[in-house]
């Protein structure tokens, strides 16, 4: 199959993207985020809600995307493999190193009175106990946490779980899938599934929103997607309408969950289960709306050169993500210090946390061969 150019762009963006998000969140009224300012405002809550519908589950279906491509050239065992080097070993190593940072600073921004040094709280972090009702996240404790690396511990666990089931998945049940894609409007049934997910299952607001099963499902679908070209037609064909039922539902829904309650992601209210169900069905007709979408630009349009600082950023997606929260933080707990207007706040918080997550991977993870292993970059650079 042709390279998906669209695919890395849109996992660039929505990583990026993560260093803005992250910074709203410092000025949303409703988010619990590890340091808040002052004053806070509503209009982060719906400027959220829209990244929320579609960015992170584009990036566990693109994650599976690249998972048939991968496992395809190594065989289950070699994908396990490959998968455990380049994802497991950077969240073991920022589990180590810079993980406890933002809860530390939680504690000092929450508590004017906390005067525990860092490596006095260090051992509290690590004090931790099993707890498999939580699955993957094993590990509980009084402060522990994966923070934002849940979507480092879902993907792992998603990877595994697919090498260990690939040979059990019959071929004659993705040709008839396949098959079926024909007829307009198939690719879009998945909808209901999301939707029963997120209806009846409910939605954790640690996880941007969504269930952890949720992703598991699109992790799987972006993973059946990539198996076959039919599939890709199907999307570039049914783009236009699952653009035009992602809105209409997406924007129905907002009310309906902005009123269910005080928990509406878990609550079992028929006011609450109705709006995480239109939200469901709204978000996977808003992610092959998108992969359509910019797959027939890509088909219809001359390919150009990328630019160096794309291709920058690309290679650099991983490591950008694993050290831009601990920085949004850093940052941000000077910041709301400051006498100043939310926008003036906010604009010199994320310039700056941008700034320095940049400098931080050029100078700390890029040129040697151990950092880069670290950050599950592949040995030799390609930028």
């Amino acid at each position: 199959m042709d390279r998906r150019p669209e695919l890395d762009a849109i996992r660039t963006l929505v990583v990026v993207g993560l260093v803005f998000f992250h910074s709203a969140l410092v000025f949303d009224e409703n988010d619990d985020y590890y340091v808040k300012n002052a004053d806070t405002t509503s209009i982060t809550t719906v400027l959220a809600g829209l990244a929320v519908l579609w960015a992170m589950p584009a990036l566990f279906l693109i994650a599976g995307f690249g998972s048939w491509h991968s496992m395809a050239r190594r065989g289950p065992a070699g994908f396990a493999r490959e998968r455990l080097q380049r994802l497991g070993v950077p969240l073991l190593f920022a589990i180590l190193t810079i993980l406890p940072a933002p809860v530390w600073l939680r504690l000092k921004a929450a508590d004017p009175g906390y005067h525990e040094s860092y490596l006095s709280f260090l051992p509290q972090f690590y004090t931790v106990h099993l707890d498999l009702a939580d699955f993957p996240f094993v590990l509980g404790g009084d402060y522990f946490e994966t923070g934002h690396l849940w979507f480092v511990v879902l993907l792992l666990t998603f990877s595994l779980l697919l090498a260990a089931a690939r040979n059990w998945v019959p071929g004659g049940a993705k040709e008839s899938l396949a098959g079926a894609v024909d007829r307009r409007g198939v690719v879009l049934l998945p909808a209901l599934l999301m939707s029963a997910i997120c209806a009846f299952v409910g939605m954790e607001e640690a996880f941007a929103g969504w269930s952890r099963w949720a992703y598991l499902l699109y992790f799987a679908g972006g993973f059946l997607l990539a198996s076959d070209e039919r599939f890709r037609l199907a999307m570039r064909r049914d783009a236009v309408p699952a653009a035009i039922i992602a809105v209409v539902v997406f924007v129905a829904s907002g009310p309906v969950l902005l009123t269910a309650g005080d928990d509406p992601f878990t609550e079992l209210t028929g006011q609450a289960i109705a709006g995480r169900a239109l939200f469901g069905l709204a978000g996977w007709c808003a992610v092959v709306a998108i992969l359509g979408l910019l797959d027939r630009r890509n088909v219809e349009r001359t390919p150009k050169e990328p630019s160096r600082a794309y291709l920058y950023l690309a290679v650099a997606a991983l490591p950008i993500y694993v050290l831009h929260q601990p920085i949004v933080v850093a940052v941000a707990y000077g910041v709301v210090r400051w006498d100043a207007p939310i926008v003036v706040k906010y604009l010199a918080l994320a310039s700056a946390a941008f700034a320095l997550t940049l400098v931080a991977y050029e100078l700390l993870v890029r040129r040697t061969r151990l950092t880069r292993a670290l950050f599950g970059m592949r040995l030799r650079s390609t930028e």
